[in-house]
């Protein structure tokens, strides 16, 4: 298949299916798969929680930032995100010039189920907040809800469906030119 587009770039918060359904997804293009996190951990040396201890959460952003503006030349890949990726508004435009930005989304009660069943949760990714999970999540998605849907070209609730099921939906996208 022909793709108008380079990559293919999953955005969302964390547990919406980011890193499985882009798996997924890469080898049904034949396509490379990135996850920005798992990357910038092997970069430095350290996981998300070691960097943003030692340098706080500025760190971090500045080290994603660099990375999405690295990945704004590639061609062939499919691209999962960290969720507050979008906040970096002049990397992210970067990164989506010819790209399908794909927005995974999922109800609050999914998101915590899927991160309570994610025993590597607490070691990848310090809380933004100390309110407790539920409230930082419904708080997060609400501010970042807007920057999602700005900067997506296509919206899917992974809620009730496999990460394949996702995977095609997306490939359907492509087929249709999108």
């Amino acid at each position: 298949m022909k793709l108008q587009k380079e990559k293919i770039i999953l955005t969302g918060y964390r547990a919406t299916g980011k890193s499985s359904i882009g798996k997924i997804l890469a080898d049904l293009l034949g396509f490379d798969f990135i996850d920005t996190d798992t990357a910038l951990e092997k970069r430095q040396g350290e996981t998300i929680a070691e960097m943003v201890g030692r340098g706080g959460w500025d760190l971090f952003r500045r080290k994603e930032e660099d990375m999405l503006l690295e990945l704004a030349r590639s061609k062939n890949k499919v691209i999962a995100t960290g969720g507050g990726s979008v906040m970096h508004e002049t990397a992210w435009a970067k990164l989506r010039k010819n790209a399908l930005t794909v927005w995974l989304t999922a109800e609050v009660k999914t998101i915590c189920l899927r991160l309570d069943s994610d025993n590597d949760t607490e070691d990848q990714r310090p809380a933004l907040t100390e309110m407790g999970t539920i409230n930082e999540i419904a708080m997060v998605l609400s501010e970042r809800q807007p920057l999602y849907e700005k900067s997506s070209d296509l919206a899917i609730a992974t809620d009730n469906k496999t990460p394949e099921e996702v995977a095609e939906i997306i490939v359907d996208e492509l087929k249709k030119g999108n």
